[in-house]
């Protein structure tokens, strides 16, 4: 019966979206893709599509529908979403700024559905607006299922879309960019920190955003700027959160240098030795845990005898009021490696298993 099973799950398995290993370099200035691995196979993209409730609220706010001081009201819908989230109540209001913040930083649930609600009028009909906005961006594969990115069977996108989306939140709100290199933000008394500790670590990089439910792994969509020049990259399907990052890294470090990053690599940030049973139970039952974001243990890659930096935030709002906005294409050259490269090929060494009973 259980062979049974398997067997029905694989003839389905491709076209369906589930945690497989992918992974995309652009440079949005000529448009060239410097290295991808399965950029158009179908992942969830987990608490990544924040970045497109981020994008649409950037939009509200450039042409004039929405001001970032605004308060929005919290339904129990929203205040009753899975973690993480800010723990907003229902009855409360809570400002655009902070809404942001919180989507960036924690990767907030109720605050992605305040929003949603706020935009859409309920959660669906944002969806709808989602959707429509991807097709316009030229996200051909992607169909989001929620604001928040918590799991949900009929989600689905790519690395490429993902890139694509990337680079529109940077090339259409040049003004409202500089969020996504928050790392923490103080919100009604206590500091909120957020979850993409590669900007601790890696000279240059400003962004994006982080995501994980079980049934996506672990993503990262992230830019930096080095020497001028920026790029953007994703991963999908980290099996780590330290493998991804590593991945990232390198991925970024490649990219300015010109130089593929070798598919193997790739592969093993991605657990390719997840069997193939896991991964068609996965598929069939995306719904693995409740969590879109979990708050991994922090990654040291400080030189020995030094003690790592406590991270912090570029800007620090407070009740609804914005941070001071600036181009971060202003952003000063930094040091093509500082660090990084050793972060990188930290876990490069280990053979890949094709095939594992995990």
């Amino acid at each position: 019966m259980f062979a049974a099973v398997i067997l029905a799950g694989l003839s389905s398995f491709m076209g369906v979206a589930h945690a497989g290993y992918a992974a995309i370099v652009v440079n949005p200035a000529t448009g060239q893709v410097l290295s991808a691995v399965n950029p158009d196979q179908l992942n969830h993209p987990a608490s990544l599509a924040k970045m497109m409730t981020l994008y649409l609220t950037f939009q509200k706010l450039q042409n004039g529908q929405l001001k970032i001081d605004q308060q929005l009201p919290v339904s129990a819908w929203a205040a009753n979403k899975a973690p993480t989230k800010l723990g907003l109540r229902a009855g409360q209001t809570i400002s655009v700024s902070d809404c942001i913040l919180g989507m960036v930083t924690k990767s907030a649930n109720d605050a992605a559905t305040v929003v949603a609600e706020g935009l859409g009028g309920s959660e669906s009909h944002f969806v709808d607006m989602m959707n429509a906005q991807a097709l316009r961006i030229g996200m051909t594969d992607t169909h989001f299922g929620n604001a928040t990115g918590l799991p949900n069977s009929d989600d689905s996108t790519t690395t490429r879309d993902m890139a694509k989306l990337a680079v529109a939140l940077y090339h259409d709100f040049p003004q409202d960019t500089h969020y996504f290199a928050t790392k923490e933000f103080v919100f009604r008394g206590r500091i909120v920190r957020g979850h993409n500790h590669l900007m601790d670590h890696y000279p240059g990089m400003d962004g994006l955003k982080t995501g994980f439910t079980d049934a996506s792994g672990f993503n990262l969509a992230s830019t930096a700027v080095r020497d001028g020049q920026r790029l953007f990259a994703v991963v999908m399907g980290g099996r780590t959160a330290a493998a991804r990052d590593n991945l990232m890294a390198r991925l970024l470090d490649d990219g300015f240098d010109n130089r593929q990053t070798p598919a193997i690599l790739v592969a093993q940030a991605g657990g390719a030795g997840t069997s193939m049973t896991h991964r068609v139970l996965a598929a069939l039952s995306p719904i693995g845990n409740a969590e879109a974001e979990p708050m991994p243990a922090p990654q040291r890659h400080h030189r020995r005898g030094k003690s790592e930096p406590v991270a912090r935030n570029a800007c620090t709002p407070h009740r609804g009021v914005s941070c001071p906005r600036r181009n971060l294409a202003a952003h000063p050259a930094v040091h093509p490696r500082h660090g990084a490269t050793r972060l990188a090929h930290r876990n490069t060494k280990k053979p890949i298993m094709m095939a594992s009973s995990r």
